[in-house]
């Protein structure tokens, strides 16, 4: 039975990452950087000022620095350990140049996916914003549409679950806490609010301990070992 699951999710896997979403991937990233005109470069130093100050009379729950690392957090990850290196083995060096592209016009989608998550937002009655592509498909681009957005949604929860490793992860966090206390007494409620002030005192910390190999390189270049 494990053999035919498998089976299936690498040939879903090789049709779903092939060669033309690659293209998309990389030709929309382009498109949007040409008609926004060089954003990341251009907007650069007003992002790093808004990074920990706050815009004047700016709305929002949290501020953008809380912002920031809760992004961070979603972010800097094992899938960027492993991925990378997964990625220079199977592909070589060059599979470097691709990442690097691949990320910096990335930035202008990902800028263009926050701009229409912020702009078609929705407020809950207790005072949440509640935002993001299921949202933004249903309001800005008319109720026709909104079976696009359930759609997304769908496939959203199916990669939650089953493409990125949560239940992996899960079974590693359990695995890890079970020996200090019972599991089953165990209750894990998170408000955005509260998960912002989580992250916004343990990311720096990531972030600096992610940063060290790259300091280690170019520190002792010397130690590098090439295969």
């Amino acid at each position: 039975m494990w053999s035919v699951i498998n089976d299936f999710l690498v040939n879903v896997d090789n049709f779903v990452w092939g060669v033309p979403l690659m293209v998309l991937i990389m030709a929309g990233g382009l498109l949007l950087t040409v008609r926004l005109g060089l954003l990341q470069i251009r907007k650069l130093p007003l992002a790093l000022k808004w990074m920990i100050q706050n815009e004047e009379e700016a709305e929002g729950e949290i501020s953008s620095f809380a912002a920031l690392c809760t992004a961070l957090s979603a972010t800097i990850g094992t899938g960027n350990i492993v991925g990378v290196a997964t990625a220079v083995c199977a592909g070589g060096p060059g599979a470097l140049f691709w990442m690097v592209a691949a990320a910096f016009l990335g930035m202008a989608t990902k800028y263009s996916e926050g701009l229409l998550a912020v702009k078609y937002r929705v407020v809950a009655p207790d005072g949440h914003s509640l935002g993001g592509p299921f949202y933004y498909i249903e309001q800005g681009m008319g109720k026709n549409w909104k079976w696009l957005a359930k759609l997304f949604a769908f496939f959203g929860v199916c990669v939650g679950l089953f493409g990125i490793g949560t239940f992996s992860q899960v079974n590693g966090i359990a695995s890890a806490i079970n020996g200090f206390f019972d599991p089953d007494n165990a209750h894990c409620v998170s408000r955005i609010d509260r998960r912002c002030k989580t992250d916004r005192k343990c990311e720096p910390d990531c972030c600096t301990i992610y940063g060290d190999p790259l300091f280690c390189f170019c520190r002792y270049p010397d130690h590098l070992q090439y295969y």
